[in-house]
């Protein structure tokens, strides 16, 4: 069963436990936290993701309440590339064509429904390859 990397702080953590029961059935879903609703800083949970996914070449999501945060934060990191989305078309084209791996969500801004439907679009969508490797490799090039 493929491993799926979950974080968020405590702004969308309800919703991170509702993608974690949706996707349980089909992944090995790994809690990176946070645990409840009280207050912590999303910089610590991007930090956790990002070194995770590192690690094990996988796949991560991670939310926090406006999504921006926690995508500045995981994208601070050599071979991380966490795509903020706002719909499904937004899901699709960051891994057919920046093969993002890691989705960043807003969970503040979108109901469970939609959250599901873009979570399913990323996981689904392939990596198109050719031209855009090319322009992936630059991206950790200084």
């Amino acid at each position: 069963m493929e491993k799926i990397y979950l974080t968020s702080d405590h702004a969308a953590f309800t919703q991170k436990e509702m993608l974690k029961e949706y996707l349980g059935p089909h992944y090995e879903v790994i809690d990176l936290g946070a645990t409840s609703e009280e207050s912590v800083h999303y910089p610590e949970f991007g930090k956790k993701i990002a070194h995770a996914v590192l690690e094990s070449n996988g796949k991560g999501i991670a939310l926090c309440g406006s999504g921006i945060g926690i995508s500045i934060q995981v994208n601070r990191f050599k071979g991380i590339r966490g795509g903020l989305c706002n719909d499904v078309d937004d899901a699709k084209m960051t891994k057919l064509h920046n093969n993002a791996n890691i989705l960043c969500l807003a969970g503040r801004k979108h109901s469970d429904e939609k959250l599901k439907e873009m979570v399913k679009v990323w996981l689904e969508t392939e990596f198109e390859g050719g031209r855009h490797q090319t322009r992936i490799d630059m991206l950790d090039q200084e």
